[in-house]
């Protein structure tokens, strides 16, 4: 059975709690209100990466600083998402090296909500801001599953 939330990613991505955190995200880093006019779905268009563009980028590439930027911004909104579902804080945490493989991990107290292995980082994107709002999301529950299962670990102060 589908939830409410899963319905309304099939219909409209954009409608998604984490699509919406996510659009936070970006719209906080906008200081000088250069973006203001941009529509949420262009702010979010650099996530966007066709197959025909991932066969254009090499397998292993140093990733370059904007797509770090994009990748800390996906998993804050993550964290923040999950957050809000269940009122506990999480802080991110991403140890990277040069060569774009690393570990991503989103922390509630003492517990490893999202433990995620990145490999090619230069090629982080999803084919389309369904796929985008759909593993967002996914993520988000994983999370939120995590902290309900250990809610001794994630409140542990």
């Amino acid at each position: 059975m589908l939830s409410a939330e899963a319905t309304v990613t099939a219909a409209d991505p954009m409608q998604s709690a984490f699509m919406k955190e996510l659009i936070k995200q970006w719209r906080a880093q906008d200081a000088h209100g250069a973006w203001e006019r941009k529509t949420d779905a262009n702010l979010l268009e650099p996530y966007i990466i066709t197959k025909e563009q991932r066969r254009q980028l090499p397998i292993i590439g140093d990733p370059d600083p904007e797509t770090l930027w994009r990748m800390e911004l996906y998993y804050n909104a993550i964290g923040l998402a999950i957050e809000r579902q269940t009122g506990v804080m999480v802080t991110p945490m991403m140890k990277m090296s040069h060569e774009g493989f690393g570990r991503m991990v989103l922390l509630a107290g003492r517990l490893i909500a999202v433990n995620k292995q990145l490999r090619d980082v230069n090629r982080f994107g999803f084919e389309s801001m369904e796929k985008l709002a759909e593993e967002g999301e996914k993520q988000v529950a994983a999370g939120v599953s995590m902290v309900n299962q250990f809610p001794d670990a994630a409140r542990y102060e």
